[in-house]
């Protein structure tokens, strides 16, 4: 099993060490950065994990940093700590997606238990993406005609219907439904539309389908 990591960046380093070791004493894998510009320098590989990213720092700060990595895609999710109980920044990094906004020095059992929640949503999140991506490679298996089948499946139609609104024989109609099945790794319609949905994948409009 996967063992998750905890970015640590704070120019204090001190709080490095500190942290260094209680995260360790979890059993995560702990790394330390001692400012924004480290940490973009030496962007660590995907993973599991979470950043816990001190807020006021030299050069470039927290959130400063924050708002950079969502710009860039970096799924990582954040517990910020601060010195200071600045409400209105806390807001609004938590509206932009922070797990936790914490005042050092901040309590092991809070600051595990915001750490371990941050990890446990970026798991779930990357378990998510991967089953889109499963799901997407089997569908850009199916050729241009059983997609168009599948189409006509996700809008509930019947084989008679879609072999008049594709102009094949309803025999053919069942090969190419029966395909499908077999490459989306489905037993049922039901399954097939939850799949697809799960995917972001919904049934086109049957008039933009036939332009």
């Amino acid at each position: 099993m996967e063992t998750a990591s905890v970015f640590v960046i704070d120019d204090d380093p001190s709080v490095l060490r500190a942290l260094a070791r209680l995260f360790g004493s979890a059993g995560w894998n702990t790394e330390g950065f001692s400012s924004a510009r480290e940490f973009i320098d030496r962007m660590p590989s995907p993973g599991t994990g979470c950043i816990v990213l001190d807020v006021n720092m030299r050069g470039m700060t927290g959130p400063e940093l924050h708002d950079l990595l969502a710009d860039r895609g970096f799924t990582f999710p954040v517990v910020f700590l601060t010195e200071h109980a600045d409400v209105p920044t806390g807001i609004k990094a938590m509206k932009k997606g922070a797990v936790d906004f914490l005042l050092k020095p901040a309590d092991d059992a809070v600051l595990l238990k915001a750490v371990k929640d941050a990890i446990s949503r970026h798991a779930a999140a990357r378990a998510r993406q991967q089953e889109c991506e499963v799901i997407m490679a089997r569908i850009s298996s199916l050729s241009p005609r059983e997609r168009q089948v599948m189409e006509h499946i996700l809008r509930g139609c019947m084989n008679k219907e879609i072999a008049a609104d594709l102009g094949i024989a309803e025999r053919t109609v069942k090969v190419h439904r029966g395909r499908v099945m077999a490459k989306m790794r489905v037993r049922s319609v039901a399954k097939l539309v939850h799949d697809c949905e799960f995917a972001g994948i919904k049934p086109l409009d049957p008039a933009t389908s036939s332009e």
